[in-house]
């Protein structure tokens, strides 16, 4: 069996406290979040990070970097920045990419527009292309989060107009009110559309997370995990950490009969630079 990547979304753009008590919201807060992730066993951590006044998304290059230098200095992990900001408040493009100067391995690519939080989660055709663009130019490995077919289809016309390079790695994000429902058929009828040679990770929101973990378990994928995605360890019992849900499910993945790849593994499958 292939060596299952755990990614682990350390903290989100929009929950707040009154509704998730322990979830990540300085930069020291998220750092340590995601190095007790990589002691659990995560080879990348997905990072947004937040206003420490406001407690809401921000892409503030500062705050990024106050994040990730004590995550580099401390663990291997692979760093995947976000792109998206808050979705629904639609940040300028500069912003949204400004990440990208602190050279993480991964960043993320929301190849297309869906309503979410009450909003349009706006990507237009020409933020993925200056983003595909500023990737390339960075050496920044785009990280696709498709919600829906849609997307896929997206993503397989930059492919095809060169805009984006195999090998492809797809984040399949099932559960969001208004996207594909976190459901095996959902699923399944997207990965149909998995060009050769990508590598890919599911994600399911809330109560999708765990069958989502097991549908890319059985079918050779990856799998990730964290408060970014779904608060609770198990019914009514919130995670008090990020590492308790990759302590979950890495214990899952080995009862299974397979086995977990670490930072140096990883870098490897998804063809990175080592």
């Amino acid at each position: 069996m292939n060596k299952v990547i755990v990614t682990a979304a350390i903290t989100g753009s929009r929950m707040m406290r009154d509704v998730a008590p322990y979830i990540p919201i300085t930069p020291e807060e998220i750092s340590q979040s995601a190095i007790e992730a990589w002691k659990a066993g995560a080879s990348v951590v997905h990072l947004h990070v937040r206003d420490p006044e406001t407690g809401l998304g921000s892409q503030d290059v500062e705050l990024f970097r106050r994040a990730v230098e004590p995550i580099r200095e401390k663990t291997d992990l692979i760093l995947s920045l976000t792109t998206s900001g808050i979705p629904g408040r639609n940040l300028p493009i500069e912003d949204r990419l400004a990440p990208l100067a602190l050279k993480p391995e991964l960043a993320s690519f929301d190849a297309g527009s869906i309503n979410l939080g009450g909003n349009v989660f706006i990507n237009t055709p020409d933020f993925l292309n200056q983003a595909a663009a500023m990737m390339a130019a960075a050496g920044v490995k785009p990280e696709i989060e498709i919600f829906d077919l849609g997307m896929m289809m997206t993503t397989l016309r930059m492919r095809q107009e060169g805009k984006l390079a195999d090998p492809l790695h797809f984040q399949f994000v099932l559960g969001t009110p208004w996207g594909a429902p976190a459901t095996p058929k959902a699923f399944l009828h997207i990965y149909e559309y998995l060009p050769p040679e990508a590598t890919w990770s599911n994600i399911g929101i809330g109560t999708g997370q765990l069958p989502m973990a097991m549908m890319a378990l059985i079918m050779g994928g990856h799998i990730r995990v964290g408060m970014e995605d779904s608060i609770y360890l198990r019914r009514g019992v919130l995670a008090k950490t990020n590492a308790e849900l990759v302590e979950r499910v890495i214990r899952i993945v080995r009862e299974y009969g397979s086995e977990i790849a670490s930072p140096a593994e990883t870098r490897a499958i998804l063809k990175l630079p080592i």
